[in-house]
């Protein structure tokens, strides 16, 4: 049975919201047990005696805050995530979720639990919403914020691989993020980074920022800082459309009358975009699953995270990415000529 290690007191909003997630996972699904990290004091009142057979906690009581830096989380031994990253290590738990301070999870997850064989540098990838039936799904989005074409040939193959393996898409097509789609554009790092996905099947070459929301491809590979802002950017715009309409729809009994007339749209529009719909972010590259979960996580977005880390814990993604970046690797030696 796969158990999962969660940071409970990570959040923005305390222990709460994390556990009662973890209790409506553990309701939704039989198939692992978890571990809560965390103020065993606090965390017992929250956990209904009938799930202790589950739910095992393991007290810890210093909390990583998003003020302090992420090498701070490496020295603090005590600590939630540091804690949670160790089971993950000692194999004691299969993957991981925190909805912590970011940085700390991404730092300690490849210091501790080690990167794939291969890998030079992991990448937190996240889900997008498009105008058709799919998501299309984005990395690096925070974890580099500086990238050259090599990790961004990485990120193409383990996008792609998580697009397979995860989230089960038969050939997902994958586009590289630039400000143009003609082979020619770009800076000199996306320029030489296209040379290098092209190798990869399903490469569409470059997409715009606008091709992410249409769904024009299944992967979209950029470094961390333009993903980082993209992500923040998306979030902004979102969230300032939601208010323009609570706005505007009761300006009249008529803008009302036609607001209860499309509910049902609205209710549709609102799952698209929420991110609790989608979980967390997993950090791809590292040799466990780690989800990395929104500081703000409902209940709700803790249940999501949970079962990506369960979907991911119960694949082979770890071995396809190893297999795909050797692939690569013994083709790029073998055509190289030989020198005299």
């Amino acid at each position: 049975m796969i158990k999962i290690a969660i940071d409970a007191m990570g959040g923005d909003f305390g222990p709460e919201p994390i556990i009662e997630g973890l209790i409506l996972a553990i309701r939704n699904n039989n198939n692992f047990t978890a571990i809560a990290v965390g103020d065993k004091e606090q965390l017992s009142k929250l956990i209904p005696p009938t799930f202790n057979d589950r739910i095992e906690i393991l007290d810890t009581k210093d909390v990583i805050s998003m003020h302090d830096s992420a090498t701070d989380a490496l020295k603090r031994k005590e600590s939630t995530i540091y804690k949670a990253i160790e089971l993950v290590k000692d194999g004691k738990a299969d993957a991981v979720v925190s909805a912590g301070h970011s940085g700390a999870s991404m730092s300690l997850a490849t210091l501790k639990i080690g990167r794939l064989k291969g890998v030079s540098r992991p990448a937190i990838a996240t889900l997008m919403p498009t105008s058709e039936n799919q998501n299309t799904l984005v990395l690096d989005v925070g974890a580099n914020v500086d990238s050259d074409a090599k990790n961004l040939f990485q990120f193409a193959i383990m996008g792609q691989a998580y697009a397979q393996v995860v989230l089960r898409l038969d050939e997902p097509i994958i586009g590289l993020l630039s400000n143009g789609e003609e082979e020619s554009k770009g800076n000199e790092v996306t320029k030489e980074a296209y040379k290098l996905i092209s190798k990869v099947p399903n490469f569409a070459g470059n997409v715009e920022g606008n091709d992410i929301f249409k769904g024009t491809v299944d992967v979209v590979v950029c470094d961390g800082f333009v993903g980082n802002i993209l992500l923040k950017t998306a979030e902004g715009v979102a969230d300032t459309i939601s208010k323009i309409m609570k706005k505007d729809l009761k300006r009249s009994l008529i803008s009302i009358a036609g607001a209860v007339l499309m509910r049902k749209v609205f209710k549709n529009l609102k799952l698209k975009v929420d991110y609790a719909e989608y979980g967390g972010a997993p950090l791809l590259g590292v040799k466990a699953p780690v989800i990395i979960s929104h500081g703000k996580s409902n209940p709700k977005a803790i249940k999501n995270a949970i079962f990506q880390a369960i979907n991911s814990a119960s694949s082979n993604l770890d071995s396809v990415i190893e297999q795909r970046l050797e692939k690569y690797l013994i083709n790029e030696s073998s055509s190289k000529e030989p020198t005299l």
